[in-house]
């Protein structure tokens, strides 16, 4: 059966989806961006920090859930400059074990919504 996951700790949608379905053992979370829910605003002064909001917000997801950053297999990484890869990729390391790091893609694109920097989704397996 599906169940939706929303958290309140992260931002609401900006289009007609959910944060996250769960389905059987499965987590899927859509792509987050770097708005701060307590503010409204974008963490953007550098890619930096608008990574870590990103990985902050899905860490809310995954907390509603019942989950953590262990849970996760598989994560898409959608950036507007690949020229930020070694930076965006340092910040998305501090969230990871080297050694239980999930499967993952990193791809340029045109844009992304609100015009951000980077976007994550992810899916998680509940274990």
């Amino acid at each position: 059966m599906k169940k939706i996951i929303n958290s309140p700790n992260a931002p609401a949608p900006v289009g007609p989806y959910n944060q996250a379905t769960k389905f059987g053992n499965m987590l899927f979370v859509s792509g987050q961006i770097g708005i701060d829910q307590a503010s409204g605003k974008m963490k953007d002064a550098n890619i930096e920090e608008e990574t870590h909001q990103v990985m902050k917000n899905l860490e809310h997801i995954l907390k509603e859930a019942g989950l953590n950053f262990e849970n996760v297999l598989k994560c898409s990484c959608f950036v507007k400059d690949m020229r930020q890869y070694s930076r965006i990729n340092t910040v998305y390391a501090e969230y990871f074990d080297e050694n239980t790091a999930p499967a993952r893609e990193l791809v340029e694109v045109a844009n992304l919504p609100k015009f951000v920097s980077v976007e994550i989704s992810l899916i998680a397996a509940i274990y």
